[in-house]
């Protein structure tokens, strides 16, 4: 299964690699032509005549730094979209502030409760104004709408409690907006599901 939180941070790596090597690269050639090309040691100004190769250089190099940008971020939104056969359903409902989980057996909680190691599918939909489930963890984020079902999955293999939050301002008591997703090894989950209270597994 796919690791989102890997894929981002190698994005955001190669990204902010590029960035460093580019700010490095042009601030020693800076460097360079303030100390050749100094009024004291060239007190007559000339003419610098074109070069060709150069201008194809930096036209064709920035394009394909662009271009391998995209592909990494590309490939990575792409997973996003194809949601896994056999996945867990959750229902996901956003409102001035708080998040509502509801299980295919009508279980309702207001924290997220998955499987380790089973892909979770979620639907979400808003009550009232745009928020935006946001699980820091797992590098994954999306908009919850007024009237509108939007979709996301993930795959949470390491059992433990992660933060929710809601990324979008929605109000005054916005960032009040909180929950816990908890992994739970799958026994302890369906024990949890078929009714069990919670505090006793943990």
């Amino acid at each position: 299964m796919e690791n989102f939180a890997e894929r981002v941070d190698n994005t955001f790596f190669y990204i902010a690699g590029i960035s460093v090597f580019l700010l490095f690269s042009i601030t020693v050639f800076m460097i360079y032509c303030l100390i050749r090309f100094n009024r004291r040691r060239n007190p007559m100004p000339a003419d610098i005549s074109e070069n060709l190769y150069l201008e194809i250089a930096w036209t064709i190099i920035p394009i394909i730094l662009v271009l391998s940008m995209f592909y990494y971020g590309w490939t990575g939104y792409r997973v996003l979209g194809k949601i896994p056969e056999g996945s867990m359903d959750v229902n996901v409902t956003a409102r001035m502030w708080s998040w509502t989980f509801r299980y295919e057996n009508g279980k309702e909680s207001d924290q997220l409760y998955v499987p380790a190691g089973k892909p979770v599918k979620l639907t979400i939909t808003s009550m009232d104004v745009i928020h935006s489930l946001y699980i820091p963890a797992l590098r994954i984020k999306q908009d919850a709408v007024p009237g509108m079902k939007t979709h996301l999955w993930f795959k949470a293999d390491i059992k433990g409690e992660y933060d929710i939050l809601c990324a979008e301002y929605c109000g005054l008591r916005h960032s009040y907006m909180l929950s816990k997703l908890i992994v739970m090894p799958e026994e302890d989950f369906v024990k949890w599901y078929d009714g069990r209270d919670i505090k006793k597994l943990k």
